[in-house]
């Protein structure tokens, strides 16, 4: 297996995560986001998406998406679970998954992708009014995580699971870009 990967960009970064999260390491080829490496007609070729990270198999098999990724491989190592262990802790986990990536996530990342000088090169036009709007959706939307820590040690529960990844990953990301707050998740 070989990760395809992105480096400091948030999607790569979840994978990172999740990889030392389980103690796996797995063969790494970083692609220059900034210069487009991704999608050269040879990475074209094996995801036709333009995505970082994708993971390609020993077969060739390739797997693009976050998420797609990590279930893949928390099915080839169980422990540490990061998915949930019974019924009602995988519906809680993705549910909470889908809230931050959705709600949360990627309202950063169109505010950083409409509003940060150096996105210019990854987004073509940028339409700065998008931007404030998603900046100022994101930060809102620390209250919701604000209220559901002051009742659970992590975002979906007792233990650290994907969710808290997407939603670390989607803070730091927030404060790279200059919108530090004083909101509780974001101390994390």
């Amino acid at each position: 297996m070989k990760i395809y990967d992105g480096g400091r960009a948030p999607n790569p970064r979840r994978v990172q995560i999740f990889l030392k999260e389980k103690g796996i390491e797995i063969e790494t080829q970083q692609l220059d986001l900034n210069t487009h490496e991704y999608r050269s007609q040879e990475m074209l070729a094996r995801n036709p998406t333009a995505t970082v990270p994708f993971l390609e198999l020993d077969d060739g098999t390739v797997i693009s998406e976050t998420i797609a990724i990590c279930r893949y491989i928390e099915e080839l190592h169980l422990e540490p679970n990061m998915f949930g262990n019974t019924s009602l802790e995988r519906a809680t986990i993705e549910m909470w998954s889908r809230r931050i990536e959705f709600d949360f996530f990627l309202r950063v990342a169109h505010s950083f992708r409409h509003l940060h000088p150096a996105a210019e090169v990854l987004e073509g036009e940028q339409i700065p009014d998008w931007g404030r709007k998603n900046q100022k959706l994101a930060i809102e939307y620390l209250d919701i995580l604000d209220a559901q820590l002051a009742h659970n040690q992590f975002i979906a529960g007792d233990r650290f699971c994907v969710a808290d990844i997407t939603a670390i990953v989607a803070i730091q990301f927030l404060n790279q870009h200059g919108l530090r707050c004083r909101k509780k998740v974001c101390l994390i």
